[in-house]
């Protein structure tokens, strides 16, 4: 047994092929994948901003139905947290709020204040304009995530004109 020589073949890692291989199946993997949880996000960030501006709108029919009008573009959205100083007393008019259920007004998805005007520029009818400004930041945009009708140009579908979400409110009692 000593003049016999076996020869023992010990493997201690991948070889480079096999390790290219791998990782173009990664890359792939990951190119596939990628795109589809980025557009989601998208889509999410959105309809976060479009619901948080449906909640708003709620807060701010409490408002006008308490006090009877809505808060100037000067009181803004603050006025859902903390009663206007020129607001009138008086019987009907009164501030029963806070109308949002924080402290702090809500932020869209990208970290921006929403914008609020009343009485409106933008939109139809008599109830105050609010949007936010999207993920550019910018304003006037075809980004921008509004509570009036508008139409999305050359966003490749990612969406089209939104939703009318102008309901009358009578001030007027």
């Amino acid at each position: 047994m000593k003049g016999r020589n076996i020869r023992r073949t010990r493997r201690d890692g991948f070889t480079l092929t096999e390790m290219l291989i791998v990782l173009a199946i990664l890359v792939m993997l990951v190119a596939l994948v990628v795109p589809g949880f980025l557009g989601a996000q998208r889509r999410a960030d959105r309809q976060n901003a479009q619901a948080q501006i449906g909640l708003l709108r709620g807060a701010l029919e409490r408002y006008a139905m308490d006090t009877r009008n809505f808060p100037n573009t000067e009181e803004g959205l603050q006025a859902l947290i903390s009663q206007p100083s020129d607001l009138e007393s008086g019987p009907g008019a009164s501030w029963d709020g806070p109308y949002l259920s924080t402290d702090e007004l809500p932020r869209d998805p990208w970290g921006n204040e929403y914008q609020y005007v009343y009485p409106p520029e933008r939109g139809s009818g008599d109830f105050p304009d609010i949007w936010s400004l999207g993920p550019d930041g910018e304003d006037n945009t075809d980004d921008d995530i509004t509570n009036w009708s508008t139409t999305a140009e050359g966003d490749n579908g990612d969406f089209g004109p939104a939703e009318n979400l102008d309901i009358r409110v009578d001030t007027e009692f």
